[in-house]
């Protein structure tokens, strides 16, 4: 329903073929981490809390107000942040079409890549797999035991849930809730 990625090239068009339906909403921590990447250390503190601003915003329109305001403040010193936010606009505003619930679980891509490190921590020793039945008992292995550190649910899931369900009703079927 809505897909959170890091803008890898090609992943938008990828997404888009396979399930067109899908919203598609850019990691914004990825897009933090790329526009400091430049960012001297004694201002990347103010420099992200002006961004704190814009993806913290309520609604779209106060985002736009705060991205005009920090295109006042940085652009002259650091144009190429400003440059990629307006590439990415359409991508990086999705989360502002749902309410919050909805929208701390959707603007990052974080949980997956803690779930990928764990993976490749369990399988980075086994370089060789005689057959693909041990590929698959060594990653169900690894799932099992990365699952069992999983021990807080998703806060306030029971109302992000619901949210989902009025904002994609067309999505889900009688059978699926039943």
């Amino acid at each position: 329903m809505i897909a959170c990625h890091d803008n890898l090239t090609g992943i938008s068009t990828a997404i888009e073929a396979t399930f067109p339906k899908t919203k598609q909403q850019l990691c914004i921590v990825h897009q933090i981490r790329n526009s400091t990447k430049y960012v001297p250390f004694k201002d990347r503190k103010q420099v992200c809390a002006d961004l704190k601003n814009i993806y913290g915003a309520v609604n779209l329109d106060d985002a736009e107000y705060a991205k005009e305001a920090f295109r006042e403040k940085w652009d002259s010193k650091y144009p190429a942040i400003m440059k990629s936010w307006d590439e990415n606009w359409s991508e990086l505003t999705t989360a502002f079409e749902y309410p919050k619930e909805i929208r701390k679980i959707i603007y990052t891509t974080n949980a997956v890549e803690g779930f990928h490190r764990m993976m490749r921590k369990f399988t980075k020793n086994r370089t060789i797999f005689p057959t693909d039945d041990s590929i698959r008992k060594a990653v169900y292995l690894s799932v099992c035991q990365i699952t069992k550190k999983w021990t807080m649910p998703v806060y306030d899931w029971g109302m992000i849930y619901s949210q989902i369900m009025i904002y994609f009703e067309d999505r889900f079927s009688a059978s699926r809730l039943a």
